[in-house]
């Protein structure tokens, strides 16, 4: 994905100013990956380095080095943390007390569409696994596949519910969920859509909100 370069950040092999005052010796992980988050939207994959991810945070290249030794754990740091708020946002959505099949399944498309949009700087910088530690991608597999049956779960029991049309589970589980995810590769605030609207529209294609009924 194309990634509008940044004027105020510096160009590869530049020496990078650090923040000024007395620099921290520790650094809370959380803070790590929302500093490689401001990278990537501010320059792409390319601006997530050591030095600059250090600059921002305002620590000293040693300082970060101790925690987060290669440009790819900085990675795979940001990666796992990311993945797993979208995990729990999912399970929390299937898991409402009371709530209805439909309603869950609402929930857990409204869920991936946030996330998506969220994450559309770095989303498809990570599918190919070349990015991060093997470790890290391997084990992101087999999320992705428990993520999918938590989705194939909800759906199946929408269909059941008659909240969905009948047909294959699996087949219709990955059709909705390509629909969600491929918002990382198109939405664009400055276009005019918000992420409301994404979500309302895509409820109303799969006939989950609003009437039913045909026209007259």
């Amino acid at each position: 994905m194309p990634q509008v370069s940044d004027p105020e950040l510096p160009e590869a092999g530049e020496p990078v100013p650090r923040k000024r005052g007395r620099p921290p010796r520790t650094i809370e992980p959380d803070a790590v990956v929302d500093a490689v988050e401001r990278l990537f939207a501010a320059g792409g994959i390319d601006a997530v380095t050591i030095e600059r991810t250090a600059a921002e945070l305002g620590v000293s290249r040693a300082t970060l080095y101790r925690s987060v030794p290669s440009k790819a754990d900085l990675l795979g740091l940001h990666f796992v943390r990311r993945n797993e708020e979208l995990y729990r946002a999912a399970r929390q959505a299937t898991a409402a007390r009371g709530a209805t099949p439909r309603e869950r399944l609402i929930g857990l498309i409204r869920v991936q569409i946030e996330a998506a949009v969220k994450m559309r700087d770095y989303f498809f910088v990570y599918f190919d696994g070349s990015q991060l530690p093997e470790a890290v991608y391997r084990d992101w597999r087999r999320w992705a596949d428990d993520y999918e049956k938590l989705w194939i779960k909800t759906v199946g029991n929408a269909i059941k519910a008659g909240d969905l049309s009948p047909g294959d589970t699996l087949l219709t589980t990955r059709l909705i969920l390509g629909m969600t995810i491929w918002v990382a590769n198109w939405f664009r605030s400055r276009e005019g859509a918000t992420v409301a609207e994404v979500e309302e529209r895509a409820l109303e294609l799969l006939a989950l909100v609003g009437t039913r009924e045909s026209p007259e």
